[in-house]
């Protein structure tokens, strides 16, 4: 399905492209071209427990978070929040931060990223089979095209910090429980 900036758009729950970027899925909702560029929007379903990314930062776009079910955790900057279902965390670009799922059963957040174009961040991130899988070399690449920083060593410390684990696919983790 596909609009134009002042186009309408209805995704259902059963639609939508969806994969998975190594450690939480991903479903794309709107994407720049259909916004004008002006932002996008993803949804990303988290198995218990699972961190998102290592510590990173956007130079180029800022995330907002909007918690559709679940409870999610971020730490942004020194601080650190928990969210449910109906809470929106802002995410600033140029602010070192990661996420993860804060409980035990899946949670769902709705990813608003403004301006647009990271998007395509996740998109070719599915395609070169997630960040675990994903050759070094072209994975520095993909971060160095869309302005990411990343600081996968501190992958370990917030594991253990926060009680969390490697994320793991969930079939069907767009629609509600």
């Amino acid at each position: 399905m596909s609009a134009t900036a002042t186009g309408v758009k209805i995704v259902q729950p059963s639609e939508g492209r969806e994969g998975f970027i190594g450690t939480i899925g991903v479903r794309f909702l709107i994407e720049g071209a259909e916004a004008g560029e002006r932002f996008s929007l993803v949804e990303h379903p988290m198995s218990p427990r699972a961190l998102a990314a290592p510590l990173h930062l956007h130079t180029r776009e800022d995330e907002y978070s909007f918690v559709l079910e679940g409870r999610m955790g971020a730490l942004l900057g020194d601080e650190v929040v928990e969210a449910g279902p109906g809470d929106l965390v802002f995410k600033p670009r140029n602010q070192w931060h990661t996420f993860w799922n804060a409980g035990d059963a899946p949670c769902r957040i709705l990813e608003i990223i403004s301006p647009a174009g990271f998007e395509r961040f996740f998109q070719e991130l599915v395609e070169l089979g997630g960040a675990g899988q994903a050759d070094p070399g072209e994975f520095a690449r993909l971060r160095e095209r869309y302005g990411v920083e990343m600081k996968p060593e501190t992958v370990p410390e917030l594991l253990e910090r926060f009680g969390l684990r490697m994320g793991e696919p969930i079939p069907g983790g767009w629609q509600a429980s």
